[in-house]
């Protein structure tokens, strides 16, 4: 195949046509500051408040509950190091889980050294957490409970309705990083009881450096960046106001038939994990098979290394992951992986291949022969390889 086949959107996605479309005139035309009082500025507000109505609609919150940011990261951030410094005269205790994105769990980390004690829930061997270890690990002095809503790397989906319910009986924030599931899965902030969420553009075809974090109306979450009255004066700075409008398009584009995009993508995940285990032996699909993200199909090899797996993939053209984006260049294996129980041998053996709307079963079809020969070659290199076949 000439094209590249692009396999990796749980890193990142392109920015749509449609998404690019919107923001040009915000480069050069109508490029006024939103913080102006004349017409040029005026416009670029009313379009960062149009925008922020989108996002609003996409998670069934108030536009008054929506504020900008650079990315997930920086929502992640925002959330953990801002309730801690709100709340920390009633508590010092922060309940995330084992599996979250380093935004938390480093953000978590950060905060141990600040004073904070920080409960790393376990999950199953599906990834999985279970509400009974969520209410056992509440105390008195617990103020915030910080649980993704789907892993980026198994693509397990969270109980996230049941985990805030809990938290929500005991009076304590309860705050989801749902950077991988907004987008893929509906999502009803409402229906569910978060207080906060994050959210990330470049996940959902809009450009990287802007992102968006829910905020329940009645937390007074403290400010993230001091200077200007900018996003209420919680996050003082220009506002990237083309960004804005490109996320507000995408996830608008993103949530429109929503339920039926996630079945049609949801069957080729299932027609790839299926003829996957039905050619290559020794082969292990990590994460829940049913509360599964549509797009996420996640495999560790036996006898293989997941760095030779990509590097092969690559030079067939393509594009592919053995985790996440933001430890790539890490000789360790995965702590997602790790946490679900696997050995640091099979962990090392991972792939990660994460599909979308546009990808087709012509494409799907390539990789999956690609995938069995590169699989041979590799382990026919490996001597853990002919040890296993001669016993």
């Amino acid at each position: 195949m000439e094209n590249l086949i692009y396999m990796d959107n749980a890193a990142t996605t392109a920015v749509k046509p449609e998404v690019l479309e919107v923001m040009l005139p915000y480069y050069t035309q109508a490029y006024g500051n939103p913080s102006s009082i004349y017409t040029l500025g005026q416009n670029a507000k009313e379009a960062i408040d149009a925008a922020r109505e989108k996002v609003a609609k996409a998670l069934n919150a108030k536009s008054e509950e929506i504020f900008f940011s650079g990315g997930g990261s920086e929502s992640d951030n925002w959330v953990l190091k801002g309730i801690a410094d709100l709340y920390r005269d009633k508590g010092n205790h922060i309940i995330t889980t084992k599996i979250e994105h380093h935004a938390i769990l480093h953000t978590a980390q950060y905060l141990e050294k600040h004073g904070f004690k920080v409960t790393y829930l376990d999950v199953d061997k599906d990834g999985l957490v279970d509400p009974k270890d969520l209410e056992a690990a509440i105390t008195d002095d617990t103020i915030l409970i910080s649980i993704m809503f789907a892993n980026n790397e198994i693509g397990t989906i969270e109980p996230i309705g049941e985990l805030a319910r809990i938290a929500k009986e005991h009076k304590i924030l309860f705050h989801t990083d749902a950077v991988q599931a907004v987008g893929n899965v509906p999502i009803d902030v409402k229906e569910l009881g978060v207080d906060m969420l994050s959210l990330s553009g470049h996940k959902i075809h809009a450009p990287k450096g802007v992102g968006a974090l829910y905020v329940r109306k009645g937390i007074r979450l403290p400010n993230l960046i001091h200077g200007g009255a900018q996003e209420k004066a919680k996050r003082a700075g220009t506002e990237n106001v083309a960004g804005i409008v490109g996320l507000g398009k995408a996830i608008e584009l993103a949530t429109e038939n929503i339920e039926q995009k996630a079945k049609k993508i949801s069957e080729l995940r299932d027609y790839m994990i299926e003829n996957i285990e039905k050619r290559i032996d020794f082969v292990k699909l990590n994460g829940s098979r049913t509360k599964r993200l549509p797009g996420n199909i996640n495999f560790s090899f036996e006898f293989i290394e997941g760095e030779g797996l990509l590097l092969f993939l690559d030079l067939a053209g393509i594009a592919a992951s053995s985790g996440s984006a933001c430890t790539s260049g890490s000789l360790d294996p995965s702590h997602v992986l790790l946490s679900i129980g696997l050995p640091h041998e099979i962990a090392h053996g991972s792939l990660r291949l994460t599909i979308n709307e546009d990808t087709t079963y012509e494409e799907a079809d390539y990789v999956i022969e690609e995938l069995v020969k590169i699989v041979d070659r590799l382990r026919d290199m490996s001597p853990l390889w002919h040890e296993r076949k001669n016993k």
